[in-house]
């Protein structure tokens, strides 16, 4: 009894202390048996994780203890362990609260001292956690790994210098495969003169962006700008880089800096760097006791090869003249293009002023042979103006001032001339500037006013269109009359803001006389060739129109007859207006130098006959032979023929005996101010 009550109390401290066991693992545990796959024993948690307790499980068989889902998850893995095979696998487990979990499950075959299996036993770990764990270590590298990947930044890691890993964009960047790269020191891709810069941004870990150069696999040098990081993975320090190739900024940024002393059109230093080698030049010249001197060089006929050729021809002109000045100047002087047709030669360490004058000399004979421009022989002159240093002026403001007084005087010499400066030279230019000073206040004064024409036409007699003419009604002299001042306008830059102002004024003037009651008739305006290639003419006459409410079939726009010449600017620009319904008269034709296929190739309304065939039909047969092919010109085209400045009756009465449509005049009307236009009108 005693021994046997000691034997009984000992097995069941052992059961109690296996149960604790089992009971506080972290794993399911469980033992069944193979014939009929019964529970024999299992643990509280695998009790509970399948739905059960521990004493409700006991004798159930796999089958009822896990359900039939997870039953036809794991049966072939049965059959594998009564085969007598240790069995490991991972499925999912869903608890009983719906919880779904991820589990390791382990089935050992147990075999007695015959070999003869005599049980099964089941160890199951929840491994969701780890599961989660693992996927979100892939998921952030499969990030980085995409994130490498998309960038076009080149990604390097490297531990003490020696690279680990790099991204596509880097290989791409630099030419190597990724062998070439891993394991090998960061300092073999850096050109010698950086590796210092180098080596010490990365032995001080600093973090901030520097530029430096890596060399291309083809032995190039590549600018980059690079940035590192300081990466702590465990007990091993990383240094993460990344570098982007900056060669494009770079020659962007020499391309800004060279446009920024450099005129565009020829390639020669602007007036900006001009000045500061001046300085220069001048502050040697002082030192030594040398002579500088400065030429101030314009070409005579620019307007007139620009008018004619068109604009890309005036460029290339340019770029031709740039070109020759440069041979004939010696590698210590310079030359600058000013503007337009302005060009400045410096002339540094000479001994006398007459060595500058036979420089000019050569200038003006290189630059007045001819030119090849489109297949024609194009002539051009200039006119140089000379100033001295230190004789006409102690600092660069003076000099060129002076160089420019004399250049407009050799213009009034005849052009085609050079001449130095002499005191009070600067008046004159003193007075030009005072002009142009005067014109921009009129302009922004509002002084301008406009005059209306009538048109008439010659077998009738009515009033067929109105001419808008531009005055200025300046406050020291009164009015004045366009030819004193349009011409001095172009030249300096002040046409486009007046030629603004009549368009938009006669515009409006003329809805106002529609909307008074008057016959809506077209009024004409004169388009001057520098709007013409400002390239924008044709939306500023749709927004004028837009803004004024008139029809476009009401305005008609006049330009010279050689504007024809430039097809790319005029072609498109008249089909432009043709959209809009503006009519377009050829001004002065006859004077220009058009050639006769442009009328039927563009979209032309009237031919304006120039007054000077006008002037003596009674007298000069020539005139009269040319105004009657003008007309019989027009007739052929169906264009209409005006003829202006006609003053008396004989003039009438030969543009009627000849066909001609309309005409205009002091014999149809003096120009007036608007309200002496309408009461003209009425009448």
């Amino acid at each position: 009894m005693t021994i046997g009550s000691s034997d009984n109390t000992r097995d069941q401290g052992q059961e109690n202390l296996l149960r604790t066991l089992a009971d506080n693992v972290p794993a399911m545990i469980a033992y069944y048996e193979p014939q009929n796959l019964r529970c024999v024993f299992a643990n509280k948690r695998y009790a509970e994780s399948n739905g059960w307790t521990v004493d409700s499980i006991i004798g159930k068989t796999v089958r009822e203890a896990i359900g039939e889902e997870a039953w036809r998850m794991i049966e072939p893995q049965v059959e594998r362990v009564l085969k007598g095979e240790n069995v490991e696998y991972v499925r999912p487990m869903t608890l009983p609260n719906g919880e779904r979990r991820t589990i390791e499950v382990n089935l050992i075959p147990h075999f007695d001292q015959r070999a003869q299996m005599v049980g099964g036993f089941v160890l199951i770990t929840d491994i969701t956690r780890h599961q989660l764990a693992e996927q979100a270590i892939r998921d952030s590298e499969e990030r980085m790994r995409k994130f490498a990947a998309a960038t076009n930044e080149g990604i390097f890691f490297h531990k003490n210098g020696i690279l680990t890993d790099v991204n596509e964009a880097l290989l791409a960047i630099m030419g190597y495969t990724r062998e070439e790269m891993i394991g090998h020191n960061t300092l073999e891709f850096v050109p010698p003169e950086w590796q210092r810069a180098v080596t010490d941004y990365m032995s001080a870990a600093l973090e901030n962006p520097y530029e430096a150069e890596v060399v291309h696999k083809n032995g190039h040098n590549i600018a980059v700008e690079m940035v590192g990081k300081t990466l702590h993975l465990g007990n091993e320090t990383y240094r993460l880089g990344a570098l982007r190739d900056i060669t494009a900024r770079k020659h962007a940024e020499a391309r800004i800096q060279y446009l920024a002393h450099h005129d565009m059109l020829t390639g020669l230093p602007n007036r900006a760097y001009l000045i500061e080698r001046l300085a220069t030049i001048l502050a040697l010249a002082r030192r030594h006791g040398t002579l500088v001197a400065i030429m101030f060089i314009d070409l005579d006929n620019f307007k007139t090869v620009n008018d004619w050729l068109g604009h890309h021809s005036g460029d290339a002109l340019l770029k031709e003249v740039a070109t020759r000045i440069k041979e004939v100047l010696r590698e210590a002087d310079m030359v600058s293009r000013l503007g337009g047709d302005e060009f400045l030669a410096i002339l540094a360490d000479f001994a006398a002023p007459e060595d500058a004058a036979r420089v000019a000399d050569k200038l003006l004979e290189s630059i007045s042979a001819p030119f090849a421009l489109e297949g024609r022989q194009v002539y051009a002159n200039a006119s140089i103006g000379i100033s001295v240093f230190p004789r006409d002026g102690d600092n660069a403001d003076d000099l060129i001032r002076h160089a420019d007084a004399a250049m407009y005087s050799a213009k009034e010499q005849g052009r085609g001339h050079s001449r130095f400066y002499t005191p009070g030279l600067s008046d004159a230019a003193a007075e030009t500037l005072a002009r142009e000073s005067r014109l921009r206040e009129a302009v922004q004064r509002g002084e301008f006013v406009l005059f209306y024409q009538p048109q008439v036409s010659v077998d009738t007699l009515r009033l067929v269109g109105i001419e808008a003419l531009v005055r200025w009604r300046d406050p020291e002299r009164g009015l004045t009359d366009p030819s004193e001042f349009i011409e001095f306008a172009e030249s300096h830059g002040l046409i486009d803001e007046i030629g603004q102002y009549v368009l938009r004024e006669a515009c409006r003037q003329n809805k106002a006389w529609q909307a008074a009651g008057f016959a809506a008739l077209p009024i004409s305006v004169n388009v001057s060739a520098v709007q013409f290639r400002r390239g924008d003419l044709v939306a500023g006459v749709q927004r004028v129109l837009e803004e004024t409410g008139l029809e476009g079939r009401y305005l008609e726009l006049e330009l010279t007859e050689s504007l024809l010449m430039d097809r790319e600017v005029v072609g498109d620009a008249l089909v432009g207006l043709r959209a809009l319904g503006v009519k377009i008269t050829i001004d002065d034709f006859g004077t220009g130098y058009s050639s006769l296929s442009y009328l039927q190739r563009y979209p032309i309304d009237k031919l304006k006959i120039d007054r000077s065939f006008i002037d003596d039909l009674g007298t000069d047969a020539d005139d009269r032979a040319i105004a009657i092919a003008i007309i019989n010109l027009a007739k052929t085209l169906k264009l209409t023929a005006l003829a202006e400045g006609v003053e008396r009756q004989e003039q009438l009465d030969f543009l009627r005996a000849n066909g001609c449509d309309e005409f205009q005049g002091y014999l149809a009307g003096n120009p007036v101010p608007a309200e002496e236009f309408s009461a003209f009108s009425r009448a």
